[in-house]
């Protein structure tokens, strides 16, 4: 899939698998050009192969391969016909480049909008400003993606891409439908006979929760026959308990009244 040397002139010396692994170690690490370890090529042969494979389009093609081969693997079909739209805020503190202020998010910086399927592999992305809207960020993201997918149905995203413009313009262009998903929406619960005191455990699908994972809700799962002395937030009782402000003053007036 990557390119073939060029004919004519000297042959090609650089190992092509070196490159790619330098490639992926400054992503994977976040280092600068000229930082490349010494066991890659130079950090200038490098950065020459990735700019001329990212201006002839040698990472989408890579991307796209990928992707076929990953869903065939899993039993799907190439093109999807669902797909999920998001959008992330993220800080930045480069001076010149181009960012703004997310409002809502309080953020000073770049917004990432992704595109992905329901196994979550990405499909399209883009980076805009933070402030820039989500429908107007969405209108950019999913242009000129029916030719390449053409078994899109329905595009699902948050409120903050909801715009009966934007629906209309899907609609009308490519035939897709946008469907609005609530953060009430977003979650179920899980009760049952076996959870103590009537737990309810809740799981909401969103970035946040996901860090914290479950989160029980109104839910009293410590046994009454325990000792509350086992507890692992067990406290002393306060008159086991002894402050001194001063105990070295104290101390030394002591031993010098003796």
């Amino acid at each position: 899939m990557l390119p073939v040397a060029r004919p004519g002139g000297r042959p090609r010396t650089t190992n092509i698998r070196a490159v790619l692994n330098a490639i992926f170690y400054l992503l994977r690490t976040g280092c600068q050009w000229r930082l490349l370890p010494r066991e890659f090529p130079a950090w200038s042969t490098v950065y020459h192969y990735f700019r001329d494979w990212k201006n002839a389009g040698v990472w989408a093609c890579l991307q796209r391969s990928m992707y076929e081969k990953a869903r065939s693997q899993a039993g799907r079909a190439a093109c999807p016909s669902v797909v999920i739209m998001d959008s992330q805020s993220v800080k930045t503190a480069e001076r010149g480049a181009i960012r703004g202020f997310d409002a809502h998010k309080r953020v000073k910086g770049r917004k990432r909008h992704i595109l992905v399927d329901t196994f979550g592999l990405l499909i399209a992305c883009r980076v805009e400003p933070a402030d820039i809207s989500d429908r107007k960020a969405a209108a950019l993201l999913l242009s000129g993606l029916e030719p390449l997918f053409p078994n899109i149905r329905t595009v699902i995203a948050d409120a903050g891409h909801q715009s009966c413009k934007l629906a209309r313009h899907l609609l009308r262009q490519a035939g897709w439908k946008l469907q609005i998903v609530k953060r009430r929406q977003r979650a179920f619960k899980i009760t049952g006979p076996h959870l103590d005191c009537g737990a309810q455990l809740r799981l909401a699908r969103s970035q946040s929760a996901i860090k914290q994972g479950l989160r029980v809700q109104s839910a009293d799962l410590r046994d009454p026959h325990r000792h509350r002395c086992n507890t692992p937030y067990a406290q002393p009782p306060r008159s086991n308990m002894r402050l001194f402000k001063h105990p070295l003053r104290r101390n030394c007036s002591i031993s010098s009244g003796s």
